[in-house]
């Protein structure tokens, strides 16, 4: 066997093999489009590969910033913990760190911001700090003493918060710069500047406008921290990066690494030497990935994106609870926490330097993300800089554009989220905690904070009100031509499309003569009957029941499942079918069409 040798093959070879398995189809059939307008191969080899950082925390700091890595300098377990009291966060905190979290972490209040130190006692000095403090910054840092012990970061990004809010106040950001420099006198190893990129991830932006976005605001804080006065070394050195990590493992993998490339570009370009430029990065879980409905799902979908994150090279690391958008419970926040603990502990994460590093995809998708990022980086300095882009409204377009087709594919089901648009249970019975989103007069159209999932689960929200009023939920008859092995695939495919809605479904018996449909129609009280079989069933009877069944029920509205040839598809639509139902429909459309003409007869009901 050790003297066995395999014979070289080229990529054509692999070509001839690949397409024999595809049937013919050309091995361009499996190219994809990223939302980043990056085109994505089936197979990449090290032809493809440009060149890299030989080793972690050399070149470009693409594969990170320490030489070993996890190995040296372990990420830190940041849980924000959630709290409605000040004495109820003490608690937890203190349960939490005795657990295996690393970090401090939390959202700021009023009341925390003034009794931080009552509360945190010894731990400012024992525990890094990783909190967003937004603006609670400025009043939290006043009441913390002057002191070298206090690390981690305790910052914030004014930009980013104009953005959200939609308030614009240049005199508040020249103040926060001022204070900044203060502050680096009395906690000089505290970072208190955030480049906080979440807002744009959770408005619906793509890797790319993440990237340049990030690049932008830093570029932006540096130039006014210096021109305060601040050495350039010491501007550097309090700023930190935030990202959220979404659901495409390899993207959001590669993202992270683009945004090292990136940074050293620009700090390069500044003239900083090479020990000053890595970049410090804190990431979280994505909100706009997850669901209300089938919650525990969200547990695959944070552990893919933790275990990107790491892989990306992170300093700071929080995992968004299961049923957070439900409020969260001390078991999801303890399986949240431990998530990290096993990709620690069991993955063994922290002992392998670079995992990611040499794969010819990962290698290959970070210089076209960097590239890209930083074309868009360029247009929006052209544009006069990160704020100008925002003040111009030019940004949340873009923005918005993306969010715009990521939404279509959702809705058509070519994005699947499972749960919800597909593999939905309509026995779940959820309470959701919605973030409204208020549009006022401002000089900053404001970035929405949204979700994915959200036109589903208001789906899901409307069937559950008529099934209130109504005191049944509401349904589609599925009328199913044929022996089971002829209607099945299509009575399951409707089955999985209706329910993404919240609609019940009412299926026949198998049906062979209008006698049999008549009688289905008569014992189901459901406005809408959707007719499944195969093409083979459609035209040996299934005109035959349709022109019947129109006739003696003109009240009813008829579905087709699947989608006949152009030829057959206005005879169809004569006879009496509304609409065609397949793998291309535009599922949410459809299914909100079916709810609000159900709402239209719970309204007439009533009226009567």
């Amino acid at each position: 066997m050790r003297s066995q040798q395999f014979p070289n093959r080229s990529i054509d070879d692999w070509k001839v093999k690949a397409e024999q398995s595809l049937k013919g189809k050309k091995v361009e059939s499996l190219l994809s489009n990223s939302y980043e307008s990056i085109t994505l191969k089936p197979l990449y080899t090290q032809d493809d590969e440009l060149p890299v950082s030989e080793y972690p925390g050399g070149a470009d700091f693409r594969r990170g910033t320490s030489l070993l890595g996890h190995v040296m300098n372990e990420w830190k377990i940041a849980q924000r913990i959630p709290y409605k009291t000040a004495d109820e966060l003490k608690q937890k905190l203190g349960d939490a760190l005795t657990k295996g979290q690393t970090a401090i972490s939390f959202n700021l209040s009023n009341d925390i911001a003034d009794r931080f130190l009552e509360l945190l006692g010894e731990k400012v000095k024992d525990y890094p700090f990783a909190i967003n403090s937004k603006r609670f910054q400025t009043q939290l840092l006043a009441n913390l003493s002057s002191g070298a012990e206090l690390s981690g970061y305790i910052a914030s990004d004014p930009i980013t918060l104009f953005a959200e809010e939609g308030t614009f106040e240049m005199e508040a950001l020249q103040d926060w710069v001022l204070k900044i420099k203060q502050a680096d006198h009395n906690f000089p190893n505290l970072r208190t500047v955030l480049i906080d990129t979440t807002p744009y991830h959770n408005g619906g932006a793509n890797a790319v406008q993440e990237l340049a976005a990030a690049a932008a605001t830093g570029v932006y804080y540096l130039d006014k921290l210096t021109e305060s006065g601040m050495e350039f070394d010491r501007a550097l050195s309090k700023m930190v990066f935030q990202f959220s990590i979404g659901a495409n493992f390899f993207m959001e993998l590669a993202k992270l690494r683009a945004a090292r490339v990136i940074w050293n570009r620009i700090t390069e370009l500044y003239g900083f030497p090479e020990n000053t430029r890595g970049m410090q990065i804190a990431a979280e879980t994505s909100r706009f990935t997850k669901t209300v409905y089938d919650s525990h799902v969200n547990l695959l979908r944070t552990a893919n994106e933790a275990f990107a994150a790491v892989l990306g090279g992170v300093q700071y690391l929080h995992v968004a609870p299961f049923d957070e958008l439900a409020g969260a419970s001390p078991f999801s926040e303890r399986i949240a926490r431990n998530m990290q603990l096993i990709l620690k502990e069991e993955a063994l994460l922290n002992k392998v330097v670079d995992p990611a590093g040499g794969s010819w995809y990962i290698e290959t998708l970070t210089n076209e993300l960097a590239e890209k990022a930083w074309a868009l980086f360029q247009k929006i300095e052209a544009k006069g800089g990160i704020l100008e882009g925002l003040k111009m409204n030019w940004l949340q377009q873009e923005i918005d554009e993306v969010f715009t087709r990521k939404k279509l594919d959702a809705e058509t089901r070519k994005q699947s989220i499972v749960g919800t648009n597909v593999y939905a249970k309509l026995d779940e019975s959820v309470i959701c905690t919605k973030i409204e989103t208020v549009k006022d007069q401002t000089k900053i159209e404001i970035i929405p904070q949204r979700r994915l999932a959200e036109p589903f689960e208001e789906l899901r929200s409307k069937a559950k009100f008529l099934e209130k009023h109504k005191g049944a939920a509401p349904t589609v008859g599925l009328l199913c031509l044929g022996q089971l092995k002829h209607h099945k695939a299509r009575l399951d495919f409707m089955k999985g499309f209706l329910s993404a809605g919240g609609i019940k479904m009412v299926e026949s018996t198998p049906i062979f003569t209008v006698d049999e449909a008549s009688l289905y129609l008569n014992e189901q009280p459901s406005k809408f009957i959707c007719i499944c079989g195969t093409n083979e069933q459609y035209e040996l009877f299934g005109h035959e029941i349709l022109t019947a069944l129109k006739q003696d029920f003109p009240e009813t509205t008829f579905l087709l499942a699947g989608l006949p040839d152009k030829e057959n598809q206005s005879q169809w639509l004569t006879e009496g079918i509304q609409q065609f139902i397949h793998v291309k429909s535009n599922c949410y459309e459809t299914l909100a069409a079916i709810l609000e003409a159900l709402e239209v007869t719970v309204d007439e009901t009533e009226k009567a």
